[in-house]
């Protein structure tokens, strides 16, 4: 065999169940980004291609290192299926001289791929095992339909029979996360499922796919849990003050003074981060000397009575040279939320909003005041 494995991530710009839906963020990630990350980290995979009609969703997938196809007005619609939009990015590549061996099929949706399972499955339709495969997982579940007169109908088992779970045989309900094909058998199937067809176990906790808003709030309070932890590979970090660097409470005295409760953790990451010459920001909405002083002892610029995060954070990061996708912002309220998501690394303390986490790409361990400024640094050294 000859030609390369391409992985094509059809992902057009229009969607009813979720507006924009290739675009939303799960652990602070735009699902198309997290598509291209996933087949780019198979051994196995030689190229990741995003099949797209809009102007946006091919800046993120070029930004994750996706070669963008893009898609006619004819193959962009409600009624367009994945395997039309397959079979054109599969001409396209060809048409510049690409052989294609086996393609990968990936969708966005699922955004939680398992990388070493595309292996597995490239391994079985290269090695002449199956034609094509597909992902799926286990299953013992009995299912059930609704009969014409509304009353419930067994499906596959037979309700006057309930074996116990070890003495059944299992089923396996396809994820949709990825489908891995014969180049030349799906050319002349026009569909993903032909010849001989391997099912490639996943976990069960991976298979959620994205079709409406409540499966894209369970993605987001599942990402901290199922991500593997990352490094963070940035040029700059900014941090929110109160709750990043404090405990979020505040003790006021019988004249007004407030004073808060800081890390000395934290203030030794932030020594660290300044020895490797790595700049941090503190951007307050306060105006407080308590901030003026601990920015002072730390020995970073501060910007305080932030109105505005968003263009303070742009101001900083043109002045200071840094593209916006290098920077690493921690925050942990709300008013954060607006920053964070035009940054490349938004990352929340443990303790943060839950608006700010499902937002973040990262959810650190420690809560604001307790060590999360020590870890940010603790990763972005070590990346």
């Amino acid at each position: 065999m000859s030609g390369i494995v391409a992985a094509i991530i059809p992902a057009r710009g229009g969607s009813k169940g979720v507006p924009r839906k290739n675009l939303r963020r799960v652990g602070g990630v735009p699902l198309v980004a997290r598509a291209v990350r996933a087949a780019a980290a198979a051994a196995s995979v030689d190229l990741v291609v995003v099949s797209t009609d809009d102007d946006e969703i091919a800046a993120v997938a070029e930004d994750a290192g996706a070669q963008v196809i893009r898609r006619p007005d004819g193959l962009s619609g409600d009624t367009a299926t994945s395997e039309s939009a397959l079979l054109h990015a599969m001409d396209e590549l060809e048409k510049s001289g690409t052989l294609l061996d086996v393609v990968v099929f990936v969708q966005a949706t699922s955004p939680f791929v398992p990388s070493a399972s595309i292996d597995d499955a490239v391994a079985g339709v290269r090695s002449g095992r199956w034609d094509c495969a597909f992902s799926a997982h286990e299953s013992f579940a009995f299912v059930w339909r609704r009969a014409p007169a509304g009353d419930a109908a067994a499906v596959g088992h037979d309700a006057a029979h309930r074996p116990r779970r070890q003495d059944r045989e299992p089923h396996y309900v396809e994820t949709g996360a990825f489908y891995v094909l014969g180049a030349a058998g799906f050319r002349a199937a026009r569909h993903r499922f032909f010849g001989r067809i391997g099912i490639v176990e996943v976990p069960a906790r991976t298979a959620i796919e994205i079709d409406d808003s409540d499966q894209l709030a369970t993605a987001a309070a599942l990402a901290p849990l199922l991500d593997t932890p990352e490094a963070i590979p940035v040029r700059a970090v900014i941090t929110d003050f109160d709750g990043v660097h404090t405990d979020d409470t505040v003790v006021v005295d019988q004249d007004g003074r407030e004073q808060v409760r800081v890390s000395r953790e934290d203030g030794m990451g932030v020594a660290l981060l300044r020895r490797s010459g790595i700049p941090l920001l503190i951007l307050s909405t306060e105006t407080n000397r308590v901030v003026r002083a601990r920015a002072a002892k730390l020995g970073v610029p501060v910007v305080h009575g932030s109105v505005d995060k968003a263009a303070d954070v742009r101001k900083w990061a043109h002045d200071a040279g840094i593209p916006l996708a290098d920077i690493a912002y921690l925050g942990n309220d709300v008013n954060d939320l607006e920053a964070m998501t035009i940054v490349g690394w938004p990352v929340a303390v443990a303790d943060a909003h839950p608006e700010v986490r499902a937002a973040s790409r990262v959810v650190l361990s420690r809560r604001g005041g307790h060590g999360a400024v020590r870890e940010l640094v603790t990763r972005v050294l070590t990346s």
